[in-house]
């Protein structure tokens, strides 16, 4: 260890002292352990570092809401929100039964790192509600969500904080966040979320935005480790199915591309001349699972498909299934990360020491946030853009931030996540540096 980065461990000792040993298990610890490679490889200011390494500010709200049997409930309600020096706060809202702080946590750092590596004007944050809303009513769930929103108000707005759409909260729980807070506000509000429907303001290609900047990154990393050449077509595994491993399946299908394997929870499919995937999608769609679509294919479970020969490998579904116990195991050409920290720092070292580049979340998964980005500009312009206006500009912002990456990677000799996170976290670190400590 470098004597620059010393200041910058007694720093992390010190703001650490009181909190548990992080376990590679959680997804904070993974988010943690980027961050802190990537500072003490661009020797951060003990001062900066420490203001980055703790989220600005951390909510939590009662929620109580009445069920429909007139029983009243209590549910604990988060917001997390990261880091301010690039702007105004943007994140995902949660729900689900085993929401946990440190995750909401890991989310908001990671959207804060995105934001930057992408050179949108915005930190992270990250919220939620516990509560299981599978077995829970529509008018629960709404009833929930408002009350939810009308106890942040003063910490959220279009110039403060602003919502996004994640697995279980859609279009549907963005247009009640947003009709929430314009009740309040006496006036159209819809600046506060992102991912509406089309119909109330939503942006052209929400929907699908993560998959497409993930199809983006997909080309640009198979020209440039010399796989986009290969006879037949490089074969891809999509572990996932749904609204990102079920749209970039479909994307890469209609382009082409020979998708050999595909997966949802209850397990995978693999056929080494490629899926039929639009067939696969529309039996998930009718019978909500992959679970009994019928033909001649091979069957895997999650954890096999994940050690399944490929050219590249896509987790698309959760957080951590690439550990120490499955990293050796991993037979792919290529690693592209879709979802929010499926690979787990150790697993990582590993996964490189094998000669196995991982394309990290923060860079391939990023079009969601671009995405949500042009449609607040678009609401605060009030001009909708077009298809392909959305999708143009989706491909340079994903393209420009893949180049910078690169060229960190060639000029300081690291993996592709140390350079992500270093230009990430050093732009930040700039914006704050330049704003400083007000007191």
């Amino acid at each position: 260890m470098s004597a620059q980065s010393d200041p910058i461990r007694r720093v992390a000792e010190e703001l650490l002292a009181s909190t548990p040993h992080l376990s590679e298990e959680t997804p904070f610890a993974t988010m943690m352990s980027a961050f802190d490679e990537a500072a003490e490889k661009l020797a951060v200011e003990p001062d900066i570092y420490a203001v980055l390494r703790k989220p600005d500010r951390e909510v939590q709200v009662a929620v109580p809401v009445r069920l429909d049997n007139g029983r009243v409930e209590v549910l604990d309600g988060y917001r997390v929100q990261h880091n301010m020096g690039l702007g105004p706060f943007i994140g995902p809202l949660q729900i689900a039964p085993d929401l946990k702080l440190d995750e909401l946590r890991a989310l908001a750092a990671w959207m804060t790192w995105k934001c930057a590596l992408l050179a949108i004007p915005f930190g992270g944050a990250a919220g939620g509600i516990r509560m299981p809303r599978a077995q829970r009513s529509q008018g629960e769930l709404e009833r929930a969500v408002r009350r939810y929103v009308s106890a942040l108000l003063d910490v959220v707005g279009p110039e403060r904080d602003v919502f996004t759409p994640h697995r279980a909260s859609d279009e549907q729980v963005m247009g009640w966040v947003m009709d929430t807070v314009s009740a309040h506000q006496r006036h159209t509000t819809n600046g506060v979320v992102t991912g509406k429907p089309e119909v109330m303001a939503g942006s052209r290609h929400s929907p699908d935005a993560v998959a497409q900047g993930l199809s983006v990154i997909l080309s640009l990393a198979l020209a440039h480790h010399g796989l986009e050449g290969l006879e037949g077509g490089a074969r891809i595994i999509v572990q996932g199915a749904g609204a990102v491993g079920g749209q970039l399946a479909r994307l890469l299908h209609a382009a082409g591309q020979r998708v050999i394997g595909l997966s949802d929870v209850h397990g995978g499919f693999v056929a080494e001349d490629g899926l039929d995937v639009p067939a696969l999608l529309a039996w998930r769609a009718q019978h909500g699972s992959l679970r009994d679509v019928p033909g001649r294919l091979r069957r895997l479970s999650n954890a096999e498909l994940l050690i399944e020969p490929c050219d590249v490998l896509v987790p698309c579904a959760v957080a951590n299934v690439i550990t120490t116990r499955n990293a050796e195991d991993v037979r792919a050409r290529l690693v592209v990360e879709g979802a929010h920290g499926p690979v787990r720092a150790r697993a990582d070292r590993i996964l490189h020491e094998r000669g196995i580049p991982v394309v990290p979340d923060i860079l391939a998964n990023a079009g969601g946030i671009v995405v949500g980005y042009f449609e607040w500009v678009q609401n605060r312009q009030g001009f909708t853009w077009q298809d392909e206006a959305v999708l143009r500009r989706l491909r340079r912002f994903m393209t420009e931030a893949w180049e910078a990456v690169v060229r960190l990677q060639d000029e300081r000799r690291v993996r592709l996540r140390t350079a992500a996170n270093m230009l990430a976290v050093s732009r930040v670190a700039a914006a704050h540096k330049l704003r400083g400590i007000y007191a």
